[in-house]
């Protein structure tokens, strides 16, 4: 009788899933993961014969699974707390930190956006009268996978590879301002309220003065980082700083993809899949920030990955104009439509990720 009760219940268990799968819609994203889900595929006699119907629907089964988060958070659980899995999808806990493993270093990928930047420099910079600049932003595993189990690439051979390799441009070190406390615990990314060390670095490179006389601002949503729902487990949120000064009043900012004036911060972004947008509208191709109240008449030209979107408010100070390039969106033949090279400053900042994996730069 036992036996019978626990095959009835399984079948009753599969059939329910099963069903469900089919009368629940489709869902189109996941929240938790940040990105689109895969759909039901399209019919096809060749699609079928070709077995890419199949593996199209095998995508679909897996993505809409029901109750999906649910079990991917118990797989997680389980293959950390049961079977002591040091990682989970790539993602592991240290210090209370969600950190991805950044792991082998791929020199080609390098040596592909050192040539994105040269030919930036050959073809806008190099008849101009701007002085250029480079640094490199460490990802959370420079300060974390030194002396412990994790995988990790070598930092110094890509500094050192960027450095040599980005012709006329001074390098800008600025590991020794950071430590893994400047950085969110569910996020890539850095706390702007901890990183005014980087740009009082930067500015002082470049010789330009900034104002200090910051205010803090949280945020009272609690922010869930894109590591948290990649890991799938319980880790507390981070709360979410932006600093602001005077002249922040009078500044104006120019989203120049989508044609229309954006706040430096709009926490109503906060509200969205992607809360990091509350800095700069987040992924924008080009963007103006115009200070008249700066401390110099400087102008700043930016080439840059999301990181700088927090970064760049702490520069505003110090620069009466400050034109912000994303050439993951807006492809580098295209950038002297919109960009006039003279006498700025200009400077190339990239994160670690973004440069082993340097095929998104057009």
């Amino acid at each position: 009788m036992r036996v019978r009760i626990q095959v009835i219940t399984i079948a009753l268990l599969f059939f329910g899933l099963a069903l469900f799968a089919w009368i629940k819609p489709a869902d189109a994203v996941s929240d938790s993961e940040l990105r689109k889900l895969a759909q039901f595929p399209e019919i096809s006699m060749d699609g079928i014969l070709s077995g890419e119907f199949a593996r199209q629907f095998d995508d679909y089964a897996v993505d809409q699974f029901p109750l999906r988060e649910k079990f991917r958070s118990i797989k997680a659980l389980t293959y950390t707390y049961v079977y002591g899995q040091l990682d989970n999808n790539g993602i592991y806990l240290q210090d209370g930190y969600a950190v991805k493993m950044e792991y082998p270093y791929d020199e080609s990928s390098v040596n592909y956006a050192v040539d994105r930047i040269n030919y930036i420099y050959d073809r806008y910079l190099a008849d101009s009268q701007t002085k250029c600049y480079v640094s490199i932003i460490p990802d959370k595993n420079y300060y974390l996978a030194s002396g412990h189990w994790a995988l990790s690439m070598d930092y110094g051979k890509m500094i050192d590879d960027v450095r040599i390799g980005v012709k006329n441009c001074r390098y800008i070190d600025i590991t020794d301002t950071l430590t893994i406390e400047d950085y969110y615990h569910t996020d890539t990314h850095w706390d702007q309220s901890s990183i005014t060390g980087v740009a009082e670095k930067l500015a002082g490179e470049m010789g330009t003065p900034l104002d200090d006389d910051y205010e803090i601002h949280e945020v009272t949503e609690p922010f869930y980082g894109v590591y948290y729902g990649q890991a799938a487990l319980p880790i507390e949120p981070d709360k979410m700083k932006y600093l602001t000064l005077p002249c922040f009043d009078k500044v104006i900012v120019n989203d120049l993809q989508n044609g229309k004036v954006i706040p430096i911060y709009d926490e109503g972004k906060m509200k969205t899949r992607s809360p990091y947008d509350l800095f700069l509208g987040g992924s924008l191709s080009l963007i103006t920030i115009e200070n008249e109240e700066a401390l110099t008449d400087k102008e700043l030209i930016v080439f840059r990955d999301s990181y700088a979107s927090s970064l760049m408010p702490l520069l505003i100070s110090g620069y009466k104009k400050i034109t912000i390039v994303d050439i993951r969106y807006l492809p580098s033949e295209r950038v002297g439509n919109f960009v006039e090279f003279s006498d700025q400053d200009v400077l190339f900042i990239y994160s670690t990720s973004v440069l082993n994996h340097s095929s998104p730069l057009k």
